[in-house]
């Protein structure tokens, strides 16, 4: 899966928080993955059994424990629009628990800051294959853990980032809750 451009209203604006995402799947599980982030010159590159490194330097998720300790990154589907209520409940309920969160516009860099250390989780609707193959496998090779919002490992390729979770591990089952707790 490519993606030629991670981020596109983002580009359009000028805004600074766009990547080139690249990830190579066999057998519908995540081989190879480079994602470039040419603002600030980053590249995040992962194979599978391999690790996960950031300009040549190993990557860890965070260790934190707690998602009252996290800060967290989400975005918003396309359909916003027509589904503005459901994504501000869980937006909602994730501020109240969590130390912050941030929108980036780009869920390849999203992803690519969990494996990095950044931020320590993840939530978002409605990605496509080639918004999140590449990130997939550089959360998991940093140490973490990306699933769908049941806890479920991806195993199709067609369904996979409709609905994304990523974290460092450690906060997973309780944004999960969270997740599944919104109404």
């Amino acid at each position: 899966y490519i993606d030629p451009l991670d981020g596109t209203t983002n580009y359009a604006h000028g805004y600074p928080a766009s990547c080139v995402s690249i990830g190579v799947l066999r057998r519908g599980r995540p081989l190879l993955a480079g994602i470039y982030d040419p603002f600030r010159d980053e590249l995040f590159l992962a194979g599978k059994g391999r690790g996960a490194t950031m300009n040549g330097r190993r990557m860890q998720v965070t260790r934190t424990r707690r998602v009252a300790d996290s800060l967290l990154v989400t975005g918003f589907a396309y359909d916003r629009a027509e589904r503005a209520d459901f994504y501000l409940a869980r937006l909602k309920s994730f501020l109240l628990r969590c130390h912050d969160v941030r929108r980036s516009g780009s869920a390849a860099l999203d992803l690519a800051w969990v494996a990095a250390g950044r931020v320590d989780g993840f939530w978002e609707y409605g990605l496509s294959p080639w918004d999140v193959a590449a990130g997939w496998l550089l959360v998991a090779e940093a140490g973490g853990k990306v699933t769908d919002f049941a806890g479920r490992p991806w195993t199709d390729p067609a369904r996979l980032g409709a609905r994304t979770l990523a974290s460092n591990g450690l906060v997973h089952r309780e944004m999960l809750e969270v997740l599944r707790r919104t109404r």
